[in-house]
This record gives structure tokens, C-alpha cells and sequence, in this order.
């Protein structure tokens, strides 16, 4: 019998990887730093808005951490069907602070509020876990213009955040006219920047680590950090189970934190899959659904141990794309640094010491690399197609609304603030509900892919995928001259589920066709700047390609050089020169191509006719899509010379 074979390290994912223990741990240490002081507001806006006192706020801090810690080893590492196995660090989520705050006071605020808290989180929490499997069947409802544009908005509405650091951070600290904290924020901006331009390896992944530590000890040489909270702080604090009491349950608290987490969910989902493209890993429904337990897992141990509900942190998911670690047990010793925290107050205070600007400068290079990823995600995305463009552009632009105007949220009833209190909850919600609406009801499936808008003639992509041979042949016929057998194999490839497959189907069907039938497409084109174009003799499309480039109406001389070049090439080959001329700047750079070209092969010329035809077909295909779509019609007329 053979013996079983294991995974040799060469196949093993990036993401399984496990680094040795000294770069574990100053990778962990480094998720932790730009992690800190997103996963210690919560309680503390909490702490001070239900009128809780410092001792008790401490406290919160210590349990935050603690269960950060274990919630993050949960999701990374995974157990059973839970935890994703991603490098995904898990942090309080901030659309849970204002239903908080509300329950707190509707309770009578003080620990009385919190119980109240802690049982709806312990609800919510459970409810998560359970609903995980069903939320992730959606996953056919978050394409890329949907995860794309909610990947996108959370970088975009982290930056902010970020920018309120780099002033000093949120109250009288804050300070956007101060010099001093402009040069902290830069220079450890520009540091980190400076550590990826000139290293290599190592030190170009720990470029975020580097720029907190220098930026926090050039601070403190000029007595801007202060550790004096260190003296004051116990070496040891366990946290313990329902420290403030039994928690107490209230149904409209309960039906608000489990809102709360649907919303959470979404946030979720998106990270997932902003993480997934990172580290280049496929995300499945059974992966999401891991996630949601972890996610639900994690709040119901947060409720235990007096936190708060979790979600996978977007700053971080940064920074896993700045340094390109893709190890999640990174994120794992992340964890066991936290959980060491949470037990040891001492060492909190020395990383709660590091000033607000140094922190904003590195998060502004951390959540911009969020939106970065979101770009990517949406180049997949099919613009030719403006339902798509009016998703994108609203969801964003109603997620920016809300970030840059968060007082918008008071305008609103009061059950609707958890959704206008946070930018990424609005866009994200908006892209879902839009997609929705625009690709999955009624009657129009598929883009307009040629006709005019106004006009009957309009033609979807749905109704390409139901046409005849003959008309399919007729309508895009007008993609090449002469012969028509590329446009009927194309016809072979259906259905086409979006306008890049029918775009490549031409392609591919031009390329396939024997060396005859190539040739004989060669031979249909017109001589460039010829009277037959001139005239519209050659068709309207050759027209609208040659007047691109004034070919229509040269002067004399012009004509007569151009009319020589062609003559001697058609001499030397045996069929016209093919010229994309849309592909070019000027007519001297035309005449330049073709002089070049005369120096070349028969072979070498018939592959780069072909290559040329298939940009001339491109642009007609985008002619088609222009007189179809009126908002790309627009946003391309102005994006090309």
C-alpha cells in the first residue's frame, strides 16, 4: 500500500504559514499597536456617556482586551465550523455604541444600564451564531460591485478616524492648527513610507511598527508622551465573569443589538472578502458563515466577561495588506499579546501611551490601503453596464455623506440612527439594497449592450442571449468588415453573463479562425485615409474610426504620403495596412507605424493586423455600448483624447 503523502511547505497557503516565534511576535505586537486605540474607544464613550466611574472604565479596558485576545485567536486559528482561518483580528464594533448608549439610559444609566447591555449582547450574540449558515446563502447577492463598493467605503469612512488622530485625537486634545501634531503625523507617515521605498523583507513589514516606536519616542523627547498612567496601574488585573452583576434582559434592548449585528454581519462580509483578496484566497459561503460564528461566539463570551459585541477590525485588514503577512497566526500571537494585556494593566498603560498624532500619521497609510483594496475589487466590476456605476457611485457617495456630516443621524427617527450613525453601515445597506433592486428585480436582466435609449432599438444582454444566429449576426456584424464567420462562433459561446464575456467572445472567435479565413478579413479593410472612407463608401464604422484622426479630410500632401505608404505595403503583403488609428496620438505617429511595419515579415504582419482589428472591434464594440448606456456614454467621451 502507498504510503499517504503530506502537503509539502511549497503547497501550503500563505495564510497556514507559521512564522518563527521572534517574528510572530513583533508582527503581533504591530497588529496590536495599530489596533489599540480603535478597540479601547468603545468603552470608553460608553464608560462616560452612562456615567460609569474610572475604576470602572479600567476595568471595561482590561475586559475589552482580554476578549479581543480570545476572540481573535477564535477567528484566526478556528475550531469545528467556527473562525474563518484568516488574518482577521476581532475588535468591538463601533455601530454598536450608540444602541448602547440608548439601552445604558433607557436602564437609568450606571451599572444598572450595563446589565441591561450585557443582556442583549448575550442574546444578540447567540442569535448570530445560530442565523450564520443562513445569512452566508446570500452570498450570491454580494458581487463585486457590492463587496467592492463596501470594502471601498470602509477605507474611506476609517480615514477620518484616522485624520481625527493625527489632530490630536476626539476632545480638548484635539488640535488641527497645531504644527506639532502635524509633524508627528507626517513624519511617522513618511517614515513608514520611507522604511518601504528603501527595505527590503523584513523591515519593509514592520515599517508600521517602526514609525509608532520612533514617532513615540521622538514625542516623548519633546515631552509630548506621557506614561504616568503606568505607575498607577496594577501589574495584575483577571477579569472576571459578570463582574458588575447578573446581566438583565429587555426585549427592545435585545431586538436592537441583534439590528445591530445583521448590520455587524454585512461589515463582516465585506471584510472577509477584503481580507480574501489580499491574501488571494477564493471566499466561499461556508467561509462566511465561519466568520458569523466567530462573530456571534465572540459577543457572547463579550457578554460574559463584561465586553461588548465583536466584529472583524477594517484597520487591520489594513496593515495585513501594507506588510503582505499573510499568516493568520499572526493575528493569532495578536491575540495572546492582547489577552496578556488584558491581564496585566501596566502594560496597557505603556501602549495607551502613545500619542494620538503618531497613531492618526500610521493610520492614514493603514485605512487608505482598505480602499485601495476596494479599487481592485471594483476593476472586476462591468462599467459598461451603468446600473453598476449608479450603485457604486450612490452607495459611496451617501457613505462619504454621512462621515463627513455624522450630526445627519439626529435628523432621523430614532430607530433609523443606528443605520445614519455610521457611513459604512449606510453604504454598505445602499450597495446591497441597490444590487438588489437593479440586478435582481424585474424584468430588465443585463445591460443595454447596443441601440439607443430612447428608442426601441435598445437591446439587453439578456436578449443578446436569446437571439438567433442571423440576428445576432446582424446586429454585431458592424464589429468588423466584410466576413461575418467571427461574429456567428461568437454567437457559439452563449450565454454571456456580462459585457466583457460578449466583448471577449469576439476576440476569441477572431483568433480562432483559420489562416484563410483571417486573411480574407484582412483583405475587407479600407485603405486608410482613402476617398471610399471619405465618402462613407467603406461604412459608417470605418468612417467613425478614420475621423477620429482627421483621416477623412487630410491635406494634399498628407493624403498623398499616407496613400504611398499604404500603396507599398499592400505591394509587399497582399492586403491593406490595419491601423487601430484610435490607438493613435497624432497622423505623423500613423505614418510612423506604418514605415516601421514595412520592415517586417509576412507572419509577423498578419499577426499584427489581426491584433489591430481586434482594437478596432473593441472601440466599435464601445460605440455600441455609448449609443446604449448614456451615463458611459458620457463618463467615456471625456476620458479619451
Amino acid at each position: 500500500m502507498k504510503a499517504e503523502t503530506r502537503p509539502s511547505r511549497a503547497n501550503r497557503h500563505p495564510v497556514d504559514e507559521v512564522l518563527s516565534p521572534g517574528k510572530l511576535a513583533v508582527y503581533g505586537t504591530q497588529h496590536v499597536l495599530a489596533f489599540y486605540a480603535g478597540a479601547v474607544i468603545v468603552p470608553i464613550l460608553l464608560a462616560n456617556s452612562i456615567g460609569l466611574t474610572t475604576a470602572q472604565l479600567v476595568h471595561l479596558i482590561n475586559a475589552d482586551l482580554f476578549t479581543c485576545g480570545i476572540a481573535s485567536i477564535i477567528q484566526s486559528v478556528g475550531f469545528w465550523k467556527v473562525g474563518v482561518r484568516l488574518p482577521l483580528l476581532q475588535g468591538v464594533t463601533f455601530t454598536a455604541v450608540s444602541p448602547m448608549i440608548a439601552i445604558g439610559l433607557a436602564a437609568g444609566g450606571g451599572t444598572n444600564g450595563l446589565l441591561v447591555i450585557y443582556g442583549a449582547v448575550l442574546v444578540a450574540g447567540l442569535a448570530t451564531f445560530f442565523i450564520a449558515p443562513f445569512f452566508s446563502r446570500l452570498i450570491r447577492y454580494f458581487p463585486p460591485v457590492v463587496t467592492g463598493s463596501v470594502i471601498t467605503i470602509i477605507g474611506l469612512a476609517l480615514l477620518p478616524v484616522a485624520a481625527g488622530d493625527a489632530t490630536g485625537g476626539a476632545g480638548p486634545t484635539s488640535d488641527p492648527t497645531s504644527g506639532k501634531n502635524l509633524a508627528y503625523a507626517l513624519g511617522t507617515l513618511a517614515l513608514i513610507v520611507l522604511i518601504q521605498r528603501v527595505f527590503k523583507g523584513f523591515m519593509a513589514t514592520v515599517a508600521v511598527l517602526v514609525g509608532l516606536v520612533v514617532g513615540t519616542l521622538v514625542a516623548w523627547a519633546f515631552g509630548d508622551a506621557h506614561f504616568g498612567a503606568v505607575g498607577d496601574a496594577a501589574w495584575v488585573g483577571v477579569t472576571q465573569p459578570f463582574y458588575f452583576g447578573w446581566p438583565k434582559f429587555s426585549i427592545a434592548a435585545i431586538i436592537s443589538m441583534v439590528v445591530v449585528m445583521l448590520i455587524t454581519a454585512v461589515e463582516t462580509t465585506g471584510d472577509v472578502f477584503a481580507t480574501g483578496e489580499i491574501v488571494q484566497k477564493r471566499i466561499s459561503r461556508d467561509d462566511i458563515a465561519r466568520a458569523l460564528r466567530a462573530d456571534g461566539l465572540a459577543t457572547t463570551i463579550g457578554g460574559v466577561f463584561n465586553s461588548f459585541p465583536y466584529t472583524c477590525f477594517a484597520e487591520n485588514v489594513g496593515l495585513v495588506r501594507l506588510t503582505r503577512v499573510k499568516s493568520r497566526w499572526v493575528v493569532a500571537s495578536a491575540g495572546g499579546i492582547m489577552i496578556l494585556l488584558g491581564l496585566i494593566p501596566k502594560a496597557g498603560a505603556i501602549v495607551a501611551g502613545i500619542p494620538h498624532p503618531v497613531l492618526g500619521g500610521a493610520a492614514l497609510a493603514m485605512f487608505a490601503t482598505v480602499a485601495v483594496v476596494g479599487f481592485q475589487t471594483l476593476a472586476k466590476v462591468d462599467f459598461h453596464d451603468h446600473r453598476n456605476v449608479v450603485i457604486v457611485a450612490t452607495s459611496v457617495g451617501l457613505a462619504m455623506y454621512v462621515t463627513a456630516q455624522p450630526q445627519i443621524s439626529q435628523a432621523v427617527p430614532g430607530w433609523a440612527e443606528i443605520i445614519f450613525g455610521s457611513g459604512i453601515t449606510l453604504g454598505s445597506l445602499t450597495a446591497i439594497g441597490l444590487n438588489l433592486l437593479f440586478h435582481h428585480v424585474g424584468k430588465d436582466f443585463g445591460p443595454a449592450v447596443a441601440g439607443q435609449p430612447t428608442g426601441s432599438g435598445l437591446i439587453r444582454l439578456d436578449q443578446v442571449n436569446k437571439m438567433s444566429r442571423d440576428e445576432f449576426v446582424q446586429t454585431f456584424s458592424g464589429l468588423f468588415q466584410g466576413p461575418t464567420w467571427m461574429v456567428e462562433r461568437a454567437w457559439e459561446m452563449r450565454p454571456f453573463n456580462d459585457t466583457h464575456a460578449l466583448r471577449r467572445s469576439f476576440q476569441e472567435a477572431l483568433f480562432s479562425g483559420s489562416a484563410e479565413e483571417q486573411r480574407e478579413l484582412i483583405g475587407s479593410y479600407p485603405q486608410l485615409g482613402s476617398q471610399f472612407v471619405a465618402d462613407g463608401l467603406s461604412g459608417e464604422a470605418s468612417l467613425r474610426d478614420q475621423a477620429t484622426r482627421g483621416l477623412t479630410f487630410l491635406p494634399e500632401q498628407d493624403r498623398d504620403e499616407l496613400a504611398a505608404i499604404t500603396a507599398e505595403y499592400k505591394e509587399r503583403f497582399g492586403f491593406p495596412l490595419v491601423i487601430s488609428v484610435r490607438d493613435a496620438e497624432s497622423f505623423d505617429r500613423i505614418v510612423e507605424q506604418g514605415r516601421a511595419r514595412l520592415g517586417n515579415c509576412e507572419n509577423q504582419e498578419h499577426a499584427a493586423a489581426l491584433l489591430e482589428i481586434a482594437k478596432i472591434a473593441g472601440y466599435r464594440f464601445d460605440d455600441f455600448l455609448q449609443d446604449a448606456n448614456p451615463i458611459h456614454s458620457a463618463r467615456t467621451r471625456w476620458s479619451r483624447p
